[in-house]
């Protein structure tokens, strides 16, 4: 029942009113956090799942948007509007601010031809990359549920081998005239039509498949390629792949989240990425050739003697690619040292008459700290 539906404002952590972008970031917010593939085996974050998506479908669509503001999730529901509201306390009701304006002033607002081509709903998808497919591009798929033209009465909502006929009491103009005697004159308002709700048509055998919308809802794969570059959080639209559009109108598009997993070593900033390198005492002190991790695999990297805890080494070209465009960010090694634990007793002989060779000129830092320490004692 749609009753024990939860409100979609607050599914999506939102007030009534929010606005378009704040409804998009919501969405994108709530769809990372309960993606079925970052919660495996969840069944509870699967069901907020679509429930976030069921949400975002209704408020993404400014036409659904406005009834479900309205009459709730009564206005959103497949058969609204069906006989004159019939079943959800409305009979025959159209308001209408034309009506309203033409009721006074005798003309003014008119209503959208309700025979206009419209452009379909957009649709929503998620998608979950490794660090590394965000890197170089790759290709995925998504399900979705869409609304399309229904097959068998290619969109007229009449059932095989009918057809619809002119609405006898608008003649098919799908508005109605009516003329009222007022102390200022006759005055004369238009409205909608009672019988054909503005269709100008009347289907008296409904398709069967589709009800008489003219519409379906199916399940549906789409292939979508993922660039190089992509950024966790970035929205890839897919032109004319989201929900068929009325009387002619265009498909609407397909908008596919991108959320990226971290990755063990590399952290992106922008389209540089950045990874903690550690090293021994003895190969910064005296330099040494090292194997350092990147995108592509391992390689070779020389570090040069006297490098100290925090330096960063720069690659250039190991970053990540820009998007529609040439180059590539760098990869950046900060250095750690780690001090070693569980030294032998020759070990530590050792480090003692190393450490007893050395003097104030091996240690810069260290020199630079004490002659400071020594000037503000001085002063």
């Amino acid at each position: 029942m749609a009753e024990s539906k939860r409100d979609y404002y607050e599914v999506l952590g939102l007030q009534k009113g929010a606005s378009e972008d704040d409804i998009k970031k919501a969405y994108r917010q709530m769809a990372k956090k309960y993606h079925p593939d970052l919660n495996p085996g969840d069944k509870e974050a699967e069901a907020h799942f679509k429930e976030v998506n069921e949400a975002y479908e209704v408020l993404s669509d400014s036409q659904k948007k406005g009834r479900y503001d309205q009459y709730g999730h009564a206005g959103v529901d497949p058969n609204f509007g069906a006989g004159g509201y019939q079943g959800y306390g409305f009979d025959n009701i159209d308001i209408d601010l034309g009506d309203i304006f033409s009721s006074f002033f005798g003309g003014g607002g008119r209503r959208q031809n309700a025979n206009a081509p419209r452009r379909g709903a957009d649709l929503t998808a998620s998608v979950v990359l490794s660090f590394e497919e965000s890197a170089q591009g790759c290709k995925k798929q998504v399900e979705v549920r869409m609304v399309d033209t229904c097959p068998d009465c290619s969109g007229s909502g009449a059932a095989k081998g009918t057809t619809s006929k002119t609405c006898p009491r608008c003649n098919g103009s799908g508005q109605e005239r009516r003329q009222q005697r007022t102390p200022f004159g006759v005055v004369q308002t238009q409205t909608v039509c009672s019988q054909c709700r503005g269709k100008g048509q009347i289907i008296e055998t409904p398709c069967p498949k589709c009800g008489g919308s003219g519409q379906i809802r199916r399940p549906s794969t789409i292939g979508i390629n993922i660039p190089a570059g992509i950024d966790d959080g970035q929205v890839i639209s897919i032109r004319g792949k989201g929900n068929a559009g009325v009387n002619g109108g265009p498909a609407g598009d397909l908008q596919v989240q991108i959320s990226v997993r971290p990755h063990p070593l590399f952290e992106r900033r922008g389209n540089d990425i950045w990874c903690e390198l550690p090293l021994t005492f003895t190969q910064v002190a005296l330099g040494a050739e090292v194997s350092v991790p990147t995108l592509e695999g391992s390689m070779n990297y020389s570090i040069r003697e006297g490098t100290q805890p925090g330096d960063t080494l720069r690659i250039k070209g190991k970053g990540f690619p820009f998007i529609n465009g040439r180059g590539r960010g760098d990869e950046i090694l900060r250095v750690t040292v780690e001090v070693p634990r569980d030294l032998s007793s020759e070990q530590k002989r050792i480090l003692s008459s190393f450490e007893a060779t050395t003097g104030e000129h091996n240690y810069q830092k260290r020199k630079g700290f004490f002659d400071k320490l020594k000037d503000m004692f001085n002063q």
